[in-house]
């Protein structure tokens, strides 16, 4: 998986990249379909103009699709916490799609639904 992180502060660096390497791991769980070449990760934090929040953005970059997730918060890693478990979510759901879960969805039984109306 290739990734890249642009900060704005350096003092950011430290507790963005812990946060990020306890996420990686999961996330290379989630998408091992995939070769690790084709797969991009882009990440971006910055601290919002007139408050004390911090917003972390994340694009991951699939060969079946993008997907994009935010987070906000008032320390820097609870925002990149956020982030990654929205991104995980996306991820699920998007595998989900590939693999045509929708289709093996089992209906109710007939009998349960004649007994309903």
């Amino acid at each position: 998986m290739k990734l890249s992180i642009s900060y704005k502060l350096e003092e950011w660096r430290e507790s963005v990249e812990a946060e990020t390497q306890r996420h990686i791991p999961k996330m290379e769980r989630f998408l091992k379909k995939y070769s690790p070449d084709l797969i991009q990760l882009h990440g971006n934090i910055e601290k919002r103009a007139r408050r004390e929040e911090y917003l972390f953005t994340l694009n991951l970059s699939l060969p079946t699709g993008t997907l994009h997730a935010t987070g906000e918060g008032d320390d820097v890693r609870a925002c990149v916490k956020k982030t990654f478990s929205e991104l995980e979510t996306q991820v699920k759901k998007h595998m989900a799609l590939l693999r045509k879960d929708f289709e093996w969805k089992r209906k109710r039984p007939r009998s349960q639904v004649k007994a309903l109306a």
